[in-house]
Order: structure tokens, then C-alpha cells, then sequence
């Protein structure tokens, strides 16, 4: 296997539904957001280029699902399996993060 140019890891931490911090993957889908990834790298063929983890927590679960992706150490919040492509086309391949789905600063 190739060196990735790129890593994203996908939040899928699950907690009972009262945990104070919540939880990536209850509710969420973030599953689903995994499958997503994963899909669009096929469909791609971006094997050697984008390598695709499922993580546990990668910090500020209420504003989850979170994606982080490397090596520019970018944090994406909310991120749902419509925004996929974009951070694909923009960020996996173009080499530009999504503003729109950037972490806050005060929280990454």
C-alpha cells in the first residue's frame, strides 16, 4: 500500500444516551457518514491517495459527527453524508479544507 497523501478519521464513538459529552454515533449517524466515505473512495479510486479510519472520540461530541483529516490536522463538525463529496472534490483532492464545516477555533 502507498503512503496516503491524506487520513481521515471518522468519529464513531457510542455512549448511553444520558452520557454528558453525547456521543457521535447515537443518533447521529455517523455510521453511516463511515459508509459514505468509504463509498465515495471507491468510487473514486482513491486507495492510494485517501486512507479512511473509523476513531473514538476526536473531541467536541455535541457538535459531532466530527472528521478529522490529516496531515493538516483540519476538523470538520456536523458533517453529514451529503457534505462527502464536497470535502472529497475541495479537500481530499483539492487541497482545500470546507470553511462551512470547519471547527470552531475555540474548540479545535
Amino acid at each position: 500500500m502507498a503512503r496516503p497523501e491524506r487520513h481521515v478519521f471518522v468519529c464513531t464513538q457510542n455512549r448511553p444516551p444520558q452520557h454528558p459529552r453525547g456521543s457521535c454515533a447515537g443518533g447521529k449517524n455517523s455510521t453511516a457518514l463511515l459508509q459514505a466515505f468509504w463509498a465515495e473512495q471507491q468510487k473514486r479510486q482513491a486507495y492510494d491517495t485517501v486512507a479512511i479510519t473509523y476513531s473514538g472520540c476526536l473531541g467536541p461530541c455535541d457538535q459531532g459527527v466530527n472528521v478529522l483529516v490529516y496531515p493538516e490536522a483540519v476538523l470538520y463538525s456536523g458533517v453529514t453524508v451529503a457534505d462527502v463529496p464536497e470535502i472529497f472534490t475541495r479537500h481530499l483532492e483539492g487541497g482545500e479544507p470546507v470553511q462551512r464545516l470547519m471547527a470552531a477555533e475555540k474548540v479545535w
